[in-house]
């Protein structure tokens, strides 16, 4: 069984304000627009080459991961030679940070900079796809709009989290498969950082961080199915989880948690974040499955603003009414169908 003490969010430490759009936008480097070249997975090996034999082999760079590499446009760099920029700003404290002076960023995953690669990108693409949507301080209230901090290789041991306590910042982990490896895990993470964003008050009870967990899953899949699509979209952090989940005739890939899974709320809840959060997220993927994913993801960020986190029916019945604000109708009767579909509304 995969475990589910990954991937935590932190429930306790939110004491970060909202800020404005604008005192957002003023947050960016003053050189925003330059651009690079960096390797990265995408949005990972076993997810890209349907091969579920890949195994971690000790951070080795060995002969059957080289199709899985893809090189990428780095943007919104600051010009510094470092991975910093207007939305993400990686920090690495266990070995050298990734520099360059010709615009170059190409590490393979036996080398620690490859994972910042990692984390800048797919940090970069979740911002700006949050913008491509609206929600850049214009049109819609800005979310995460600042540079994420993301310390690499920060924990000596299998897990990752997001805090904005004392820090706001994503620290990922080591052991097995490095956490920043695999974009389903950052973009999971970057979840949590966009419930931190939109309401201090988001984590108000456990439900609250099981919708936490399973948004985070839903986010994972969604953002990396848009950019780059695999065939099990429901399985989130393919490569990640080889380290840890045993194939069986029952489960023949290897997955940290699926957005499909057959639970009903509140029938199936049991009082552990992640497990719970599996109602929360194949309810999220129903809505996109229905609607497409601008729709969905619109209507979801539009209602997790100033959020007082209390249950799933609440913060659905709030889904649906964005919906029918921004859309009509029968998209909001097909938001509603979803939640009724999981039994939460």
């Amino acid at each position: 069984m995969p475990r589910t003490r990954r991937l935590v969010g932190t429930m306790t430490l939110v004491v970060a304000l909202i800020a404005s759009p604008m005192a957002a936008i003023a947050k960016q480097p003053a050189n925003s627009g330059s651009t690079a070249i960096g390797q990265v997975f995408f949005p990972n090996p076993v997810a890209q080459l349907q091969d579920q034999s890949l195994t971690d082999m000790k951070d080795a760079d060995y002969a059957a991961l080289q199709p899985a590499y893809k090189s990428v446009t780095l943007t919104n760099l600051d010009g510094s030679g470092y991975l910093h920029g207007a939305w993400a700003s990686v920090v690495s404290e266990t070995g050298a940070p990734a520099f360059s002076t010709n615009g170059h960023y190409v590490y393979t995953r036996h080398d620690d900079r490859f994972e910042q690669v990692m984390a800048y990108y797919w940090v970069t693409r979740a911002q700006l796809y949050l913008q491509s949507l609206g929600f850049n301080g214009v049109k819609y209230r800005g979310i995460n709009m600042d540079p994420q901090h993301v310390r690499i290789n920060q924990l000596g041991y299998d897990n990752s989290f997001a805090t904005d306590h004392p820090k706001d910042e994503m620290r990922f982990g080591k052991g097995g498969v490095d956490d920043a490896e695999d974009a389903e895990v950052i973009l999971h993470e970057y979840g949590h950082q966009i419930h931190f964003s939109q309401s201090a008050t988001f984590f108000g009870s456990e439900e609250a961080g099981a919708i936490s967990e399973g948004f985070g899953d839903y986010w994972a899949a969604d953002v990396t199915n848009l950019f780059a699509p695999t065939l099990d979209p429901e399985c989130v952090a393919d490569w990640d989880s080889v380290s840890y989940t045993r194939l069986t005739t029952a489960h023949p890939v290897h997955c940290l948690r699926r957005l499909d899974a057959p639970k009903l709320y509140p029938d199936d809840l049991v009082g552990e974040v992640h497990r719970d959060g599996e109602i929360w997220s194949h309810a999220l993927w129903d809505i996109r499955t229905a609607v497409g994913a601008t729709k969905a993801d619109t209507s979801m960020l539009r209602a997790q603003f100033d959020w007082s986190g209390t249950t799933m029916p609440a913060l659905a019945q709030r889904i649906v009414a964005a919906a029918r604000a921004t859309y009509d109708n029968a998209t909001a009767n097909a938001v509603q169908a979803a939640f009724e579909g999981r039994g939460i509304l």
